[in-house]
Order: structure tokens, then C-alpha cells, then sequence
């Protein structure tokens, strides 16, 4: 486990239950050592970053009010850009424009990848970043995937503060159906 997972996460909240349930010793020598680990984006990352269709976006509102959003699109949507930045296009929806919102006013910004066909889940904490077409359109058309149709509105952009393979039990099992 990574320490930049453990410092994020086990907040004395989470660790009062850690202690609580006698998980706390084990999880303690995550939050060891000087070295900073699992910030950045590694090459098995990386592929499993690449290959999404979709992943939960949690983004929180001025109100203090967290908001999941499940983004989608073809495989291969979400770019790597490099060892602790990817992006993706945002493409138009149901103009309510919530995690836009969200971030404009609050960088931070966490996500859950899951492949249910291999029962792998990834979470990322990251600080996300909103380019408009009026400012790079170019960035942001290079993000679209190829004959995709969407209209995207802008990128965002995401840095990487921690990186955190999950337990994959109690993930079921599904395929997904290409359209």
C-alpha cells in the first residue's frame, strides 16, 4: 500500500475504527518512512487507465456536499498523459454541469476505475484541472476519442495525488457489451 494512499485516507477518524476493529498496527507502517510512494502513475496504472470505458467521478459542491458521476465513452477515453497527469474530454450531457461546478470552486477530485471482467478496481485522489475549447481547443480535440460522437465541451485534466489498487473482493463479475 502506498503512502500517499495512507496519508490521504487514514484520517484520525478512519484510524479510530482501524484501532477499534485491530487493523490499525497493520495499516501504521504504510504511514512510515520518509519516502513519498503512490503518487504517481505506474505502467500497470497506466494500461488500466487506458483501457477504461467508464469510471465514478466524486467532485465536492461549495455546500460541502459530495456528488458521484458516472463518466463514460469509448475504450481508451481517458489519456495518460504522463507519470502523474491523464485527461479526458468532457463530453456534452445533461447540462446540469455539476462536476464542472464542483471543481471550478474545489480542485480535489477522487475516482473509482473498475474492470468487472477482471474484478480489478482502482482508486485515484487526484486535483482536476478544466480547460475550455476557448482556451486550448486544440488540447481538448486531441483528447477525442476517434469517430466518437460527442460533442465534447472541454478537458480535464487530472494530477495524480494518490494511487491505490482495491481489494477486488465483492466486485462482481460482468462483461461489457461494445455497442
Amino acid at each position: 500500500m502506498p503512502k500517499a494512499f495512507a496519508q490521504i485516507a487514514f484520517t484520525p477518524a478512519a484510524q479510530s475504527f482501524q484501532d477499534r476493529y485491530g487493523t490499525k498496527e497493520a495499516y501504521a507502517t504504510f504511514l512510515e518512512g520518509e519516502e513519498l510512494t503512490g503518487h504517481q502513475i505506474e505502467p500497470d496504472h497506466a494500461a488500466f487507465i487506458s483501457r477504461m470505458d467508464g469510471f465514478y467521478l466524486s467532485t465536492l459542491s461549495q455546500t460541502g456536499w459530495p456528488y458521484v458521476q458516472f463518466k463514460g465513452g469509448p475504450r481508451g477515453f481517458l489519456k495518460v498523459l504522463d507519470d502523474q497527469h491523464f485527461a479526458y474530454a468532457d463530453y456534452r450531457g445533461n447540462r446540469q454541469y455539476l462536476s464542472a461546478g464542483n471543481i471550478s470552486q474545489n480542485a480535489r477530485v477522487s475516482l473509482i476505475l473498475v474492470d468487472y471482467e477482471t474484478q480489478q478496481r482502482l482508486k485515484i485522489w487526484g486535483e482536476a484541472q478544466i480547460t475550455s475549447l476557448e482556451e486550448d481547443r486544440e488540447f481538448v480535440m486531441d483528447l477525442m476519442p476517434a469517430n466518437y460522437k460527442a460533442d465534447p465541451e472541454r478537458a480535464i485534466t487530472i494530477k495524480t495525488k494518490a494511487l491505490e489498487w482495491d481489494c477486488p473482493r465483492h466486485i462482481p463479475k460482468r462483461a461489457s457489451v461494445a455497442l
